[in-house]
């Protein structure tokens, strides 16, 4: 009896036999139908995004209207007071003294080397709180103008002197005059003892 050899099992690799179906396209999106509910619903929609958001009149806040300022506060305020009552005094002083073409500055300039033969730059500043540079220029106006002169200090040889010359003595006697009798017009509301008052305490807040 003939002997059969052993049986060897051949493995064969396995193919997918089938055939790969073909990508789909995605399906184009139909649109709806004019009239159709869809259509309405998508108007609706588009429709609402693009609209404003208005606010309801019920809930806006009404406009304010004002008929009379209030200003109680800023009259507790002795600053605001003093300088309102300090402007309305000014604008009379600029009317009734500019035929003598003198501003507050200049009239405080010359008042104060009119009652003080001799004071020097350094004092006015001090005195009147002014800057340097700014009263360099007015000292040369009112000397090119004839109302100021300077001579030699008699105690300090590097300080000048400020006179008021005979036509700025002139001009400031009837100056002063004008502004005194425009205070007192300004402030006829005030007995003479309450104006006499009302400077010393006045005085007491920056002398």
């Amino acid at each position: 009896m003939q002997r059969r050899g052993p049986l060897i099992a051949h493995t064969m690799p396995q193919t997918d036999t089938k055939t790969p179906s073909p990508t789909r396209k995605p399906a184009k999106a139909t649109p709806p139908k004019p009239g159709s509910s869809s259509a309405k619903r998508t108007r609706k929609t588009a429709h609402t995004a693009d609209a404003p958001q208005t606010r309801s009149r019920s809930t806006a806040t009404p406009a304010a209207a004002v008929d009379q300022v209030d200003t109680t506060y800023l009259q507790t305020l002795m600053g605001y007071n003093a300088r309102r009552a300090a402007l309305s005094i000014i604008e009379l002083f600029l009317e009734r003294l500019a035929p003598y073409g003198l501003k507050p500055v200049d009239f405080s300039v010359m008042s104060t080397i009119q009652h003080n033969p001799g004071v020097t730059s350094r004092q006015l500043c001090t005195t009147l709180n002014l800057l340097p540079p700014n009263l360099v220029g007015l000292i040369q106006s009112l000397e090119s103008r004839g109302l100021i002169e300077r001579k030699p200090h008699p105690h300090d040889g590097r300080a000048v002197g400020l006179h008021a010359t005979p036509k700025g003595q002139a001009l400031m006697v009837q100056a002063e005059q004008t502004a005194s009798d425009l205070e007192i017009e300004k402030t006829a509301k005030l007995t003479p003892t309450q104006r006499k008052t009302l400077l010393a305490l006045l005085q007491k807040i920056y002398l």
